[in-house]
């Protein structure tokens, strides 16, 4: 059987007139050439055309029909997500954990922001290895959502007791605004629920083929130089679409992020779509529309579509976006299945065109892009608001908090006649309305409880995804290991006091929680050879990544050097010797990321 692209007789091979032979003569004993029999083309029966491939389906709704292609999408056809409440609330918290069926524990429970946690005492080298069954333990991950990471200091409050009643005092600040509680058994999620929902919080759609919680600036509505306040388009678009049945079957997750502020502080480049504030040479200030971004193994920046964005229109454009997504996106494979695989198949212009003509029913008009950020956008530090008050950033180690450390900061800042508290995309927290003659004692009181108003530049500038201690996807620890490097590293890199703090960002496993392909040095977790050829803890590196900001133009992706892998260990050595080999060959102003690109892949062991 010719195997297939293999030339034969009726082939004509590169480099060939059509007929002649592809075998060359060869010498026979007696020295002369052997001529080998070729029929005449026209007397052989022609071979029937090999039929065209079909391509398979995507699943795209618009296209493809509804058919489900997979298990995933099958069960979520048969019985929604959403669907799962009643029966947490009426059947599992009542019979308990055992009584969960397959489809809802690994599935429909995601909706209302439960995950199963990892069973501890499994090590990384065993993650691939095992069924979900076999990783799980019966206690569950809680992600209470928080869109614009806006609370109040009694909201902060009835988090706090969540955590210190349910959660064993567990509590982390994520890089999306929200809060993750562990420890969290079945039979207590009605009663968390009540408390929640007491003081106008929800766990719905925190997780999910949903639309998740929306970024926003954390100093919407207070910062002098905010060109809009984002919170009404945000809260217009949770109000009327989080947790509604026409949005909660989506391909993959829908991630958004808002923001009115210059710094551009809410990573809109990977989110599946971002509105940027910008004022508009003539239409005045609205919104630049981005799409398709996301990081995960696949990463890819998004793109401007060009369009201007009025604030009255986000939510509707919004909505447009996400059924684009819900109707055209790619559902046969879940590795295929967000937003970005769609927009690098169509493109910007189909995209927009889409949008346009078959969801808005109108034009958006062209608009340029917001400038340059001129200052950091992580708002870590003592700031003065519109109103005369203050805010206060400070930075915990990599996000991680407690209920105890909440409640203390909620006391806090009502002790100061605060009742407003937001989180940031970098797992970082703001204290509002701050007046001066109490400043001093805020910041101080923040600093007993961990949480530095001027941190190091590591400190303000590391960030960690939740890692093995409770994920089941994670090969490595996150946490811990963060906090041990920052720790060495404030004292390795102490003299280097008028550095410029380099994100460094540290995921547990390929699917980039952490954002590592965007930071200056990004770490994925895996296991590595130590020097005495042992497998161990340890990373692959990324280099030189970024999003938009004040010392760089346009977000790029992260460099890696073949081979370039440290152990969990040797981790903060290495980092100091790279940062000293940046110091030491920097032209100029020339920033990190700018000289990892250009450097030698010896500079950068």
């Amino acid at each position: 059987m010719t195997p297939p692209n293999t030339a034969t007789d009726a082939t004509p091979v590169a480099g060939q007139p059509a007929g002649s032979s592809t075998t060359a003569p060869a010498d026979t004993a007696a020295g002369t050439a052997a001529t080998p029999h070729v029929p005449d083309a026209a007397a052989r029966p022609e071979r029937p055309a090999r039929p065209a491939r079909v391509a398979r389906p995507n699943g795209q709704w618009a296209v493809d029909g509804k058919e489900p292609l997979n298990g995933n999408e099958k069960w979520k056809q048969e019985d929604g997500g959403l669907s799962v409440r009643q029966r947490i609330e009426d059947v599992y918290s009542r019979e308990g954990f055992d009584s969960i069926t397959g489809d809802d524990l690994h599935g429909r429970f995601r909706w209302w922001g439960l995950y199963t946690q990892r069973k501890p005492g499994i090590d990384g080298g065993r993650t691939a290895a095992l069924e979900p069954h076999e990783l799980e333990d019966k206690y569950f991950m809680l992600r209470v959502r928080i869109d614009g990471g806006a609370v109040t200091t009694e909201q902060l409050r009835v988090i706090a007791d969540i955590s210190r009643d349910f959660g064993r005092d567990s509590a982390d600040i994520t890089d999306r605004q929200n809060i993750q509680l562990h420890w969290v058994e079945v039979e207590d999620v009605p009663e968390i629920w009540r408390r929640l929902e007491s003081v106008g919080l929800q766990t719905t759609e925190a997780c999910g083929d949903v639309p998740r919680v929306v970024l926003g600036s954390p100093v919407a509505g207070i910062a002098a130089d905010e060109l809009i306040d984002p919170a009404r388009v945000i809260k217009e678009i949770t109000d009327k679409y989080i947790g509604v049945p026409e949005l909660a079957n989506l391909p993959r997750k829908f991630k958004t992020a808002v923001t009115g502020h210059p710094s551009q502080d809410v990573v809109h480049e990977i989110n599946d779509v971002g509105f940027v504030a910008l004022e508009h040479p003539e239409l005045g200030v609205g919104f630049d529309l981005w799409v398709g971004g996301g990081l995960s193994a696949n990463p890819r920046l998004g793109e401007r579509l060009g369009a201007f964005v009025a604030e009255e229109q986000v939510a509707d454009v919004w909505h447009g976006v996400v059924q684009i997504f819900r109707d055209y996106g790619y559902r046969r494979l879940r590795n295929k299945a967000r937003l970005k695989f769609l927009l690098a198949d169509w493109g910007p212009a189909k995209f927009r065109e889409v949008l346009e003509t078959e969801y808005l029913g109108y034009a958006l008009p062209d608009g340029p892009p917001a400038p340059q950020p001129s200052q950091p956008g992580d708002h870590i530090g003592v700031h003065k608001q519109k109103d005369g008050l203050n805010y206060v950033g400070a930075a915990p180690y990599v996000g991680r908090v407690s209920g105890s450390i909440l409640a203390a900061v909620a006391d806090l800042a009502e002790s100061a006649g605060s009742h407003r508290v937001r989180f940031t995309p970098h797992q970082k927290l703001l204290v509002l309305d701050v007046p001066d003659e109490h400043l001093e004692r805020v910041v101080s009181g923040l600093k007993e409880q961990g949480l530095d108003a001027n941190p190091s530049p590591f400190r303000r500038s590391t960030i960690a995804c939740t890692g093995i201690e409770y994920c089941k996807l994670a090969i490595v620890e996150t946490k811990g290991a963060a906090t041990r490097a920052i720790d060495d590293l404030e004292k390795r890199l102490g003299d280097l006091s008028t550095m410029k703090p380099l994100s460094l960002h540290i995921n547990g496993c390929p699917n980039s929680c952490a954002r590592i392909q965007t930071a200056d040095i990004g770490l994925k977790g895996q296991l590595v050879m130590d020097d005495d050829g042992n497998q161990v803890p340890g990373f692959q590196v990324h280099l030189g990544g970024g999003l938009t900001s004040d010392d760089r133009a346009e977000a790029g992706l992260g460099r890696t050097v073949r081979g370039l892998k440290v152990t969990n260990d040797d981790l903060p050595e290495y980092v100091e010797r790279v940062v000293r080999q940046f110091e030491k060959e920097k032209d100029g102003e020339e920033s990190f990321a700018q000289w990892a690109h250009r450097a030698d892949e010896e500079s950068l062991r």
